[in-house]
């Protein structure tokens, strides 16, 4: 069964392990004997291109965009109290990672706003900067994508909520 109709060229997808991509094209290739339908998908940002089979789409958690009541629930998580937990940081470190490539855009947002300190804040380290980092950029992406609109407007949008909060 192929899931072809679900997704079609140049619309928008979430592939959680990469964040947000844009379908190329769907193509046939032989692959050890097999004939397999592909998608094509394009990470420009990233310089990427990515091949899924389209029959193990679903099975790998590709989705499509998230609707903008997802993003209103995002925002909502970036407006809350940062709940940091008491475990060793490599713990929460694994669990952050987690989160990201969950490719679920609340659990993202979870991160960002776990993770962001205020300029008034202590230092952080550099693995908590690079999971920060990596949630921002996926939260952008896809809040961008989903608005139709430049990735600037959405950093700009995301820092706004996570500036107000720390107020």
């Amino acid at each position: 069964m192929t899931r072809k109709s679900q997704y079609k060229p140049n619309q928008f997808v979430v592939y959680p392990a990469h964040g947000v991509g844009q379908i190329v094209s769907i193509e046939k290739q032989e692959v050890a004997g097999f004939e397999l339908e592909l998608f094509v998908i394009s990470f420009d940002k990233d310089k990427m291109t990515l091949r899924v089979p389209t029959n193990k789409a679903d099975e790998v958690g590709m989705r499509s965009l998230s609707t903008p009541d997802v993003v209103a629930d995002a925002m909502k998580t970036l407006r809350g109290k940062a709940k940091v937990k008491k475990a060793m940081w490599s713990r929460r470190a694994q669990e952050y990672e987690q989160k990201i490539n969950s490719g679920d855009l609340i659990a993202i947002a979870e991160v960002v706003r776990d993770l962001h300190r205020a300029d008034d804040q202590r230092e952080q380290s550099y693995s908590e900067r690079q999971l920060y980092e990596a949630a921002l950029e996926r939260l952008t992406r896809e809040i961008a994508a989903v608005n139709n609109g430049d990735e600037t407007d959405a950093a700009r949008e995301i820092g706004d909520v996570l500036v107000t909060r720390a107020a």
